[in-house]
This record gives structure tokens, sequence and C-alpha cells, in this order.
């Protein structure tokens, strides 16, 4: 499936300037630090910790009082500042500055992938039912970290996200999108291709084949989520693979980007919210405004998907112009060939790595 955006005849729907802010992406805002309550002092506030970008401005601005929001540079460094917190928390001795630079958050914003490096015993139950059951028979897996059917709910599953292809200026390589993948292999993309960071997630594109996989990574420029795209549009890379979200506010304001989901389907990447052993419980109203109007929309338009019924997606998706919700809400046909990406056992990541390490280019 391929998607461009030529510029649309007057008589077309299009999402004009006063339209996109209605839909929050005429400006990107500022991040309002909510106000807090008295006789909650910030060193005692519960907080959320996100990476920067991984959570949409406008539902973060809601975060309501007494709840704080912080940010780091990426989820990696979001793992190293809460090992660097350890298990102290708000309460532990020392002066009040001390006890807030240790203090934990009640909540944490991650990808999926590298949410599986956390334990249970890290994670309190959400314990809300209620807001689970709204979502998409996909997302309870996801929920339950990919636990026993049964088992406590540890994560809001609240967005997902196939890796698509992004093109720029590459007419002749989105002529033969029917190709698949499959594209990704060809000699013609050597050192022009930006693959995710995740071996995972590469080896996932190719099928974990050996020569496949060879040819991929002979492929690569590099290796890199958080600047693919602007190798792309410096022209440094002809492709890269990158989530389909990170894709949807950029294809308005540059006419050259292509998007390929492969008709064979693709890699989901998941957000997830967190709660924190020991941590405040996360607040419900906004949680679930996340999967309602009015916010719901202005999420859309940011690439972000909630796993939700079919029906409530389209509904919010009405007035879309039809080729954008196309690409947000593909067939079902076509999403039920995307597949999550569980986490591996000792032995399995063994094997992927020894696998990743062999298909390396020669030097």
């Amino acid at each position: 499936m391929a998607f461009d955006f030529p510029d649309p005849a007057p008589s077309a729907a299009l999402l004009g300037r006063r339209r996109l802010l209605q839909l929050g992406l005429g400006s990107a805002g500022g991040l309002l630090l909510p106000g807090l309550l008295g006789g909650c002092s910030r060193s005692d506030a519960p907080f959320l910790l996100a990476s920067e970008g991984g959570m949409p401005p406008s539902w973060l601005k809601r975060l309501p009082a007494p709840w704080q929001q912080r940010t780091v540079a990426g989820p990696g460094e979001l793992l190293t500042n809460l090992a660097a917190r350890g298990g102290t928390g708000a309460g532990s001795g020392g002066a009040a500055s001390g006890q807030q630079s240790r203090r934990r958050p009640a909540l944490i914003a991650l990808p999926d992938g590298w949410a599986s490096s956390l334990s249970t015993a890290q994670l309190q139950p959400l314990a809300l039912p209620r807001l689970l059951e709204q979502l998409s028979a996909a997302a309870q897996p996801l929920s339950r970290l990919y636990r026993s059917e049964g088992s406590a709910a540890l994560a809001f599953p609240w967005a997902f996200s196939p890796w698509v292809m992004a093109l720029r200026s590459q007419p002749a390589l989105a002529k033969r999108a029917a190709e698949g993948w499959e594209l990704l292999l060809d000699p013609g993309l050597r050192q022009k291709l930006v693959l995710p960071s995740s071996p995972r997630v590469c080896m996932a594109l190719v099928g974990g084949d050996f020569e496949r996989l060879r040819a991929l990574r002979a492929n690569a420029l590099a290796y890199d989520d958080a600047n693919a795209l602007n190798l792309l549009l410096s022209g440094a890379a002809a492709v890269a693979v990158v989530p389909l979200q990170a894709l949807i506010p950029l294809l308005r304001r540059d006419q050259r980007l292509q998007v390929l989901l492969p008709a064979s389907g693709a890699p989901l990447s998941w957000q997830l919210l967190l709660r924190l052993a020991g941590g405040a419980p996360p607040p419900l109203d906004w949680l679930q405004a996340v999967l309602e109007p009015p916010l719901l929309p202005r999420l859309l338009a940011a690439g972000w998907l909630p796993p939700l019924p079919r029906p409530r997606l389209a509904a919010a998706l009405a007035d879309f112009p039809p080729a954008l919700a196309q690409l947000l809400l593909p067939a079902e046909s076509l999403l039920s060939r995307c597949w999550s990406l569980p986490p591996l056992d000792l032995r399995q990541r063994l094997a992927l790595q020894t696998l990743w390490d062999a298909a390396a280019p020669s030097l």
C-alpha cells in the first residue's frame, strides 16, 4: 500500500491552517505544568516521566494537579534515570532537594521494546479494568506485558503504530511498492537506507532469513530512530524505516514524502504507560480522555492511534481527508497481517544476536 499526497484540487478536502489549529497541529504549543494543590508540595507531588516527543503535548498539558510531568532525551535515558533513582521514595531522609532528585516517578511512558527490560517487581497493577476493556483484543497481551491470560494488567497500551518505509523524491522506488519489504534489499540502496535502532525490528522485516538480513545490513547507512527523518529529509538517505506516527505531521508540509506500508503487514510499535511499584494511582479521567473526543481526533491528526475498536476510530476520522484517514486506519485485512514483538527469552536473544552479528557487512 503506497500513499502520497499531491496538491489537492480546490474542491478537494484538505487540512488548512484553521483545521490544523483545531486538530492541534498548527502550533507545537508549550507544555503546561499543572498547578499544585494546596497542601501538596512540589517535592512530594506524583510525576510522570516520559521521553521527549514520546507523548502528545495536547494530552500532557491536561495532566491534572498535583501531577507533574518531566522528560528525558529518550527511552534509554529514561531507564538510566530510573535506575539512578533506585528504590528511594519521596519520604527518604536528607534535604528536600535531595529527596526530590532521588524520588521515583509514579508513572513512566515507554515503547514496548524498552518496557520489556523492566521486571514485574518494579511495577504495580493498574487496577483499571473499565479503561482496559475498551481496548481492542490486540492490546490485551500488551497490557499484561505478555504474561499469561488472567494476569494483572501492568500497562496501559494507549497507542500503536506500524513500521513503514518513508521515501522522499523517489518516484522509481515508489512504483515498486508491490515488492514490499523486499524493496529494502535492492543493491541500488547501498548506504542509502536508515534502519531502526533495534536489531529485533530489523530482523522482523526480513523474517530472520540470513541471506536477506545480510543484504539488508549491506544497504544500511545508519541504525538510528532519532535521526532517521533528518537523514531522509537532508537527502543523505533514500529510504527510512520509521513508525508511521513520526511521519504523519510531516506529510502536509513536504509533498515529496511518500509512505509504503507493505501488503504483507509490518511489525508494530506500541506506546505504554506503566505504574511503578508504590507509585500514586494514575488519574483515570486523564487516561480516559485519550480514548474519546475532543482529544482523540487531535491525537489521530498527530499520528497517534489508540487501539480502540474500529468503529470508534472510524467515527473519529470521519472529518479527515480520505487519504489521511486510510493511512491512519488501513483496511482490517491489512492490519490483521501486522504483528507485535513479544519479549524473547535468553536462548532466543542469544540466537538472534548470533544471527545479527554473522550478517554484518565485511569491513
